[in-house]
């Protein structure tokens, strides 16, 4: 089948996934900075997820400061700024490295003639660092959850996509690696979903699939000839 456009998850799928043990280590320097435990960070950080990918925060400081308020801390307010802080300057280090194959497999779509969009589950940072990333020449749309209020895997965030890029949904395909039951949501509305299983510490598929599965982007390219 040709394809007019291919639509992208980001975490996970072109850049690394916001997991592990590295992001653990990073909301430990956050909770060590308020002076909370970490478990107890942790877990309020979980929690307030939805809020923080849907644009019920401006900020990760004000996610930060709230949860300060739950656990009645009385955290000056250098101390909220130095842990926002730590938590984009690690998202800034993810979003600036893609993926090895990722430019030349987007480059060679757009070669296509190919709309190439992007639909992130994401805090309000995504969308701020977004512009200074190698990704964003290339992108036709963008739609990140956050300034839209809507998250994967609700059908209108798509559907807002295909509007964006003037396409209908049986016309594109949609690639991710599996978060927030994307694929699932992605089929829903009429897209072809296809799932990116990348080897290593970082690929961590959270639904089940029977579809298409490629192990890189690169053999992606097969899909859309």
């Amino acid at each position: 089948m040709n394809y007019e456009t291919v639509i992208f998850d980001l975490f996970g799928t072109l850049v690394n996934d916001l997991a592990g043990p590295e992001y653990e280590v990073i909301l430990g320097q956050m909770a060590s900075v308020l002076r909370v435990s970490y478990r107890d960070f942790r877990q309020l950080w979980s929690d307030t997820y939805y809020e923080r990918n849907t644009g019920g925060f401006n900020s990760i400081e004000d996610n930060v400061a709230y949860i300060c308020k739950e656990f009645g801390v009385q955290a000056e307010q250098d101390d909220t700024k130095r842990t926002a802080q730590i938590r984009h300057d690690f998202k800034r280090s993810v979003m600036l490295k893609p993926r090895t194959d990722v430019l030349e497999v987007l480059s060679n779509l757009k070669s296509q003639d190919l709309k190439i969009g992007l639909v992130s589950n994401c805090t309000p940072a995504a969308p701020v660092i977004w512009p200074d990333t190698p990704l964003a020449s290339l992108f036709d749309v963008t739609v990140f959850s956050s300034s839209v209020g809507i998250l994967k895997p609700d059908p209108r965030i798509y559907l807002l996509a295909t509007e964006r890029l003037g396409v209908q949904p049986e016309d594109c395909l949609y690639v991710g690696n599996g978060g927030s039951q994307e694929l699932a949501g992605a089929a829903k509305v009429g897209m072809t979903s296809v799932l990116i299983r990348v080897p290593g510490k970082y690929s961590v598929v959270r639904e089940e699939w029977n579809g298409p599965t490629i192990a890189s982007l690169t053999e992606l390219l097969a899909l859309v000839e």
